[in-house]
């Protein structure tokens, strides 16, 4: 019989001694500024992403919701002090600073180890399959690759499974969790889409540097107006999918900057001219709107109608307009899409060498194309590192772990769990275009599909108290009915 007691609810994130936390992470950010300042870029490279494992380490284990805001904003800026770091003491790549955000999330490495057994009894089995798949293919990269490269794909591939697992379970913060992931969401969009503008509009120094030595052409030019938006983050397509999350969150958000938010964040969104992130802003609304209410589903028309009121003057004003609508008018002229026709070369050319990988490759393996990118397909990507060994358990967790998430009827009153099954989906439709289930974009997809299944572990258990609830009161009015 289930117990008659609510859920024991998670510390504050204020908690007994707020200032100890708050102190760690202004203490880390401040020492980052401090470096920066002083061009001590030498030291920063291997103290800021020790730095940031401390903090979240300690943050883990005393306040574990302050733990996913700090997580959250480790990654949003990590490239942008990579970028500041390079421009003052010299360019350096691959940059340890990048790994920071995944050492942060490794942390949540403890929780799988004190909650595995339990956690297959409890619904955990898809994350576990993919975290399979992942080990297997880190074990073949480790003979197959240099180890420095399968362990950094390893943390690309693993940390955000990891991090999604510990969310799961621990479905009974899932309310501390959603205003958490919230809080943080909108003012991330507020803060990196109003860089993007910027960006955009004069081109900073050390984007302009960044972007020379990378040589990436598809970026853009390193001159103003030239460039495709990448704000704080690595390149545009990451930034765009954090971007299409936050926008959709904002859809389930009643803060009074979320208009504001909006405007820069869809601006900056359609400048990064990421095609597969904008189709999957629009799955992703697709699946959002028939899961809610129907009073839901109207408030949800008029925040977008006030937000298309907000946006389309911008987009439709220079020096906005030319390159917004040029990348809109690619989706009707495929034919004069050298995007859209590399893609389609790079699939023709190694699809076929990529579903004959019965062991893999492993991770750490560089897809190579004379067509595609290494980043430029999750599919191919997938197949070449995991094999069809690896592929089967970590695929296979995705379809439960989505086929779970979508057969659930509870929580249809929660715009945040509707909205978070939205972005895990609308980030999973990408997989053909781009890395979506890796490094952090992966981040996004997993972490929005581990709340999503902590909401819907949560609405169970309250529906079963509810319904418990009930049973008891009926059978004590049978009791003392004379």
């Amino acid at each position: 019989m289930l117990s008659q007691t609510a859920p024991p609810q998670p510390r504050s994130p204020i908690g007994l001694h707020p200032t100890l936390a708050w102190t760690a992470m202004l203490g880390f950010a401040l020492f980052t500024t401090a470096g920066i300042l002083a061009h001590a870029g030498g030291l920063l490279r291997l103290a800021y992403p020790a730095g940031a494992f401390l903090v979240g380490l300690f943050l883990f284990v005393r306040y574990p919701i302050l733990y996913l805001g700090f997580t959250w904003w480790v990654a949003f800026l990590s490239p942008f002090v990579r970028r500041l770091i390079d421009f003052q003491s010299g360019w350096v790549d691959p940059s340890p600073v990048l790994l920071a955000p995944f050492l942060v999330m490794m942390v949540s490495t403890l929780t799988v180890i004190k909650k595995l057994p339990r956690s297959l009894q409890t619904g955990g089995l898809p994350l576990l399959l993919s975290i399979t798949g992942v080990v297997y293919g880190f074990l073949v990269g480790l003979i197959n690759q240099e180890p420095a490269a399968a362990i950094v794909a390893l943390l690309n591939w693993l940390a955000p499974i990891l991090l999604a697992f510990h969310l799961f379970v621990h479905w009974r913060n899932y309310p501390h969790y959603r205003q958490n992931i919230q809080r943080v969401f909108v003012w991330g969009v507020l803060v990196t889409g109003s860089y993007g503008v910027l960006q955009y509009l004069i081109a900073p120094e050390w984007d302009r540097f960044w972007l020379v030595n990378t040589g990436l052409l598809a970026f853009g030019t390193p001159e103003p107006m030239a460039m495709r938006v990448f704000s704080t983050m690595n390149s545009p397509g990451p930034f765009a999918t954090v971007m299409m999350a936050g926008l959709l969150l904002l859809f389930s958000s009643q803060s009074v900057i979320r208009f504001p938010a909006g405007a820069a964040g869809y601006l900056s969104f359609l400048l990064s001219i990421v095609r597969s992130a904008w189709l999957g802003w629009v799955v992703g609304v697709m699946t959002f709107i028939p899961s809610l209410k129907p009073k839901l589903q109207m408030r949800l028309v008029v925040t977008i109608m006030v937000m298309a009121i907000c946006v389309i003057p911008l987009i439709n004003m220079e020096p906005f307009a030319t390159t917004i609508n040029a990348r809109l008018q690619t989706f009707t002229n495929t034919e004069a899409d050298v995007s859209y026709n590399d893609r389609l070369s790079g699939y023709t050319e190694i699809l076929g060498e990529a579903l004959s990988q019965i062991p893999g490759e492993g991770l750490g393996y560089v897809v190579r194309s004379d067509s595609l990118g290494a980043n430029d397909s999750g599919i191919l990507s997938m197949f070449f590192s995991l094999g069809w060994f690896g592929t089967l358990p970590y695929l296979g967790g995705i379809v439960l772990m989505f086929f779970s998430l979508f057969q659930s009827t509870v929580g249809r009153s929660d715009a945040f769990m509707s909205a978070a099954r939205a972005i895990s989906l609308g980030v999973f439709a990408q997989i053909g275009l781009g890395s979506a289930t890796a490094a952090l974009s992966g981040v996004v997809m997993w972490s929005f599909a581990g709340l999503a299944l902590a909401a819907q572990r949560y609405y169970d258990y309250q529906q079963a108290q509810a319904i418990a609830a009930q049973s008891i009161s009926s059978q004590f009015e049978r009791v003392i009915k004379p």
